[in-house]
């Protein structure tokens, strides 16, 4: 009997697969151009360098922390996008946010980093679905509260300007409106007596037309400026080896003395720039410190044409940098206030850290652009009338530092704003840039969420539950007319049953929960369990395209983690 004919194979095409034509490559098409349109409709969400740095796949001696300001900015960006008063852009990009159907953030108090590298294995879930992984410091461990730091948003320009016309001062915006808080971020040790800084704080003086303390940086400002900070993780290793300048510091006030500081470097057989003067003016234009410094490695490279530094000077110096940061923990006061052009150079040069400072760099703009820097030379030029670093010798650090000094002083008989071309025009026309004068004013996260028609969602611990409230709120019961939920509960189960129930009702769903102290001690597999099974649970009854957030709040002498992804329909 005869076999029947092999079916008919069409015209093969070059990759060796049948070739299509007419409908069946017309409906080919349609699926690949629909395929396509999903994708590029879907929101998407990417690490840039700084994100990168952060994350745990980083080495961990090249692992630079994120802040909780850092995740805050994404959380507040993915609501309202560009109405954001602060964007991620410095770390990450979400791509078409106003795709995503809402952001579900856990955040877990007690767990470390260490609790989830030590026991990833009891975490399986969370470690191989969530696609970044992030070390953030907490405020946990500077003495600080989560959920403050979480919802409080620093002050714009033109935020300041909205209060100041509705109720004349921001002092007075504080006591009237719900809307703005009056809050204080520090990472160093602290006096706790300070009444006597309380009452200095209504007086000026006789020279000043403002309190110099409107003049300090910000935490935000001393972040974005790469000054070292002594917070958990960047001491250990990006900052290991660098002192405080005193043990601990007193509440700074309008009368805490001015110390301007300048430092030259060499080149040395490191091929790093290492400190070989230093020298400090006080108020009274006098050279309050002033040394030659032998850094521990040979000279290369005097660079005497910017450093003014030459081979004859150092011949017989022996002072090193251990004893420069001896005589100047000695000498200054603990509130002294650090003056300086582009200061966060000297402080890594002089590997110390102080929480006051004063950058003329910052404070000081003559181009109207905050990403353009004037020069020393040029703000003395312009606005003291002198001519410095004007010799064939290099700099001269007494001299700059003279010149610094003297235009914070000149500042301080003119008002907030002069000599700043972004900020001058305030009353008018103000930038939305977090100035000086606001780094202690802030108003709430959630509120600015729901101002383009959001809703907010918080379920909580009660204790926990109640402080939301107040950064809500001020304390009054939230209701309905902000579109904050605010709803606490008695246990961690039944925070996430409430929270897996409600939150595709929000566009913004935060659920807060803590795990009691001492329960991580060693290892509780039964803890470690449940977080990864809540975790799964949120993230299975999350829609999609929703941005699922883990926050583990890290501990005392332990930086937390921070985890990222965005749940995507497979095309």
């Amino acid at each position: 009997m005869d076999e029947p004919p092999p079916p008919k194979i069409g015209e093969l095409g070059p990759s060796g697969k049948p070739k299509l034509e007419g409908d069946e490559l017309i409906a080919l098409k349609k699926v690949l151009r629909e395929k396509t349109t999903r994708i590029k409709n879907q929101p998407n969400f990417k690490l840039r360098e700084l994100g990168v740095n952060a994350s745990l796949t980083t080495n961990i001696n090249d692992r630079v922390p994120m802040f909780l300001s850092d995740l805050q900015h994404l959380i507040m960006y993915s609501q309202i996008g560009v109405h954001s008063p602060y964007s991620p852009a410095r770390w990450c990009a979400l791509d078409k946010y106003n795709r995503l159907t809402n952001t579900n953030l856990l955040v877990i108090e007690n767990v470390s980093l260490y609790d989830f590298l030590n026991h990833e294995s009891l975490l399986p879930f969370l470690s191989s679905t969530f696609d970044h992984k992030l070390e953030m410091i907490t405020p946990a461990s500077y003495k600080s509260d989560i959920v403050k730091d979480l919802s409080m948003v620093p002050l714009t320009g033109s935020q300041m300007k909205k209060f100041i016309n509705s109720f004349g001062t921001l002092e007075e915006a504080v006591l009237q409106s719900d809307e703005l808080f009056d809050t204080v971020k520090n990472f160093f040790p602290m006096e706790e007596d300070v009444s006597e800084s309380i009452c200095l704080d209504s007086k000026l003086p006789a020279s000043d037309k403002f309190p110099r303390t409107q003049l300090l940086l910000s935490g935000w400002q001393m972040v974005e400026e790469n000054f070292p900070l002594p917070i958990q993780g960047l001491v250990e290793r990006k900052y290991a080896g660098y002192r405080l300048t005193k043990d601990k510091y007193k509440d700074v006030t309008p009368f805490s003395p001015m110390f301007a500081i300048d430092c030259e470097m060499c080149k040395t057989s490191t091929g790093e720039l290492e400190l070989t003067r230093v020298s400090v003016v006080d108020e009274n234009l006098k050279v309050f410190y002033d040394t030659l410094v032998k850094p521990d490695n040979e000279i290369v490279d005097y660079l005497t044409k910017w450093s003014g530094i030459n081979k004859k000077m150092m011949r017989n110096v022996t002072t090193k940098l251990k004893n420069v940061q001896e005589e100047l923990k000695k000498l200054l006061p603990q509130d002294a206030i650090l003056v300086g052009q582009s200061l966060a150079n000297d402080l890594h040069a002089l590997k110390m850290m102080h929480p006051y400072i004063i950058d003329t760099s910052v404070v000081y703009n003559l181009t109207g652009d905050r990403s353009r820097k004037t020069k020393l030379q040029t703000l003395a030029r312009e606005l003291l009338k002198e001519k410095i670093q004007t010799g064939h010798q290099g700099h001269c650090s007494t001299e700059d530092s003279l010149a610094c000094m003297k235009l914070v002083q000149l500042r301080l008989t003119k008002h907030l704003y002069y000599g700043d071309a972004v900020m001058n025009n305030v009353y008018s026309e103000l930038r939305a840039y977090p100035d000086m004068g606001t780094s202690h004013y802030a108003t709430s996260m959630l509120r600015q969420c729901v101002k383009v028609d959001k809703r907010v969602n918080v379920i909580a611990l009660d204790d926990i539950g109640q402080r939301y409230k107040f950064y809500v709120n001020k304390g009054e019961e939230v209701t309905d007319v902000t579109n904050v939920t605010c709803i606490q509960e008695k246990s961690n189960k039944e925070v996430i049953k409430r929270f897996c129930d409600s939150m595709i009702n929000f566009s913004l769903n935060i659920a807060h929960i803590r795990i009691a102290d001492g329960q991580l001690e060693g290892t509780n597999p039964k803890i470690l369990k449940n977080i990864d099974m809540w975790v799964k649970e949120i993230y299975e009854r999350s829609s999609m395209s929703s941005l699922v957030i883990v926050l583990f709040g890290g501990q005392k002498h332990g930086n937390g983690t921070c985890f990222i992804k965005l749940k995507r329909e497979l095309v």
